[in-house]
């Protein structure tokens, strides 16, 4: 077998044991051989300001180098009032900088958007998509990933536990890892 594609996860949500570390985890335990999935959280990346990209922070150099170093994206978002969390929309801005030098540049992606609601954060999956297309980020289009009622599909220990959640993001990762190859061609 070739090398694995190695996939930036990155999780748009700062808490230690939320939803969205949660799905990325199990992501990476769903994923099959030809994916490697490296889990990116945003704890530690400070704001982004243009005015310091002369002499770029160590955390945005280092965030940088990850998506660079990675073959394909795959985004894990909650929604806040609709749209993307700020964490997320920082990260997008970090690496998406300086102008013409984005780390995002061409990389296939994924969104995985969820919720404890019924729409499974269908406003922020959305928002990212927009994102994504200005910086030139082919997205996977179907399966769709809007993950609503997520509030019991993990036990004590973060493990999934909601069988029909399993199958969907099986069904998922399985098209994102061909979507991936079909893109690296």
């Amino acid at each position: 077998m070739a090398t694995p594609y190695r996939v930036a996860v990155v999780i748009g949500s700062l808490r230690n044991n939320g939803f969205s570390l949660r799905i990325g985890q199990a992501l990476a335990k769903l994923a099959p051989d030809t994916l490697k999935l490296e889990i990116v959280t945003l704890h530690d990346l400070s704001f982004y300001n243009q005015d310091l990209e002369a002499n770029a922070p160590a955390d945005w150099t280092a965030f940088r180098d990850k998506i660079k170093a990675s073959d394909a994206v795959l985004f894990v978002t909650p929604e806040y009032n609709r749209s993307i969390p700020g964490v997320l929309k920082n990260a997008v801005d970090v690496g998406s900088r300086p102008y013409g030098k984005s780390a995002f540049d061409n990389k296939p992606a994924g969104v995985v958007s969820n919720s404890p609601g019924a729409i499974g954060a269908f406003g922020a999956n959305h928002h990212l998509r927009q994102c994504l297309t200005f910086l030139n980020m082919p997205v996977l289009q179907q399966p769709e990933a809007y993950i609503g009622g997520v509030g019991d599909a993990f036990n004590e220990a973060g493990e999934l536990v909601k069988e029909p959640l399993r199958e969907f993001l099986q069904k998922y990762i399985d098209a994102f890892a061909a979507w991936v190859a079909q893109q690296a061609k």
